[in-house]
């Protein structure tokens, strides 16, 4: 079932029970960056809410992507209103990609984003602030002198049920692969699995990148990827993320567009992505998904954002929940960030 966004979306009498006992509440949208932002351009968002209820949003901005100019831009907010954009990371003059914001079990704030004038040379750096993202430590590299990048590489970490931090990390160099880093030590240092296996005759185009990941239960681990073959893609782990299934295909269409996918405390699944199955199709629709059985069906689905243009770009989503509250950016056309907050019905 699909639905568009609006007010309350609930069921309509004689429809079959559906496992909310209530409908699904999408706030409005409101662009994080505004008019006092000095980029043309921005994309691939991520966000954190912090302990006083504030967010912060961050996004790679300049001229356009894969300029010199391009950095790691910031804005605190409410979800109504935001403060000025602020360029918090330029290491030097090549472009900065992805940047990922993820706040550890002690409340540390860690910031990863890419750096390199080309994807197969990226670097990953990463920086840490224990003040709600007021100041922050100097820039490191992650895994000092690896390219094509290390840790996340789009999506947010996982702190696992042992402790460990798990995050999707993907290279791009010819063909495309995804893997998974871990650190046992807080994210001081990282581990990384070897590529995930791939039927490359089934799975057309370059491959799979950017997983997002949750865990089902104890050492149960499980991640979507982005694909080339016009379907999300996934793989599964009975180890904590050392050693994956080979990625298979879902039912979920995808255009060759980032997806991001949270857990919510009942296990539901919430996942927001581009609803297309040409490779580098359409991404004017974007789509809200949920899953009631650990992602093997999706039954539910809310249309958050669609373009009014027809080659428009909603994409490059981020999600978080808390309570029964979700909040999400996207691009906004590459010229702003997009915030809305979606509060979801209590499970029946």
């Amino acid at each position: 079932m699909v639905l568009v966004a609006g007010s309350l979306l609930g069921c309509g009498q004689g429809e079959a029970e559906k496992p909310w006992a209530g409908g699904v509440l999408v706030g409005p949208s409101v662009t994080v960056f505004g008019e006092d932002k000095t980029f043309a351009q921005s994309h691939a968002s991520t966000l954190i809410r912090l302990d006083d209820g504030q967010f912060l949003v961050a996004a790679f901005g300049g001229t356009a992507e894969k300029d010199d100019d391009v950095g790691i831009w910031m804005t605190r907010g409410d979800g109504r209103s935001w403060s000025t954009p602020i360029e918090v990371a330029k290491i030097r003059e090549d472009p900065h990609w992805n940047p990922v914001l993820f706040e550890d079990p002690e409340g540390t704030i860690h910031l990863y984003f890419k750096v390199g004038k080309t994807i197969p040379k990226w670097e990953t750096w990463v920086m840490t602030s224990s003040d709600g993202g007021h100041t922050w430590t100097e820039a490191r590299e992650l895994v000092q002198g690896d390219l094509g990048g290390r840790g996340p590489v789009r999506n947010k970490p996982i702190v696992l049920s042992n402790g460990d931090w798990l995050a999707g990390a993907s290279h791009e160099e010819g063909q495309w692969d995804a893997f998974a880093d871990w650190s046992q030590d807080g994210g001081q240092t990282w581990n990384r699995t070897e590529y995930l296996t791939l039927d490359r005759e089934e799975a057309t185009g370059k491959g799979v990148i950017q997983p997002t990941l949750w865990e089902s239960e104890n050492g149960t681990v499980h991640m979507l990827l982005r694909s080339t073959a016009g379907a999300i893609y996934r793989s599964d782990s009975d180890d904590f993320g050392r050693n994956w299934s080979p990625a298979y295909r879902t039912e979920l269409p995808n255009p060759n567009s980032a997806i991001d996918l949270v857990q919510l405390d009942d296990g539901t699944l919430a996942l927001l992505y581009n609803p297309d199955e040409e490779n580098w199709g359409s991404r004017a629709t974007l789509t809200l998904a949920f899953s009631f059985d650990n992602g093997q069906t999706w039954p539910e689905q809310v249309v958050v954002g669609q373009s009014e243009l027809e080659d428009g770009e909603l994409s490059y989503p981020a999600i978080i929940h808390w309570g029964d509250e979700l909040a999400l950016t996207y691009t906004w056309e590459r010229k702003d960030i997009v915030f809305r907050q979606v509060t979801v019905p209590i499970r029946k």
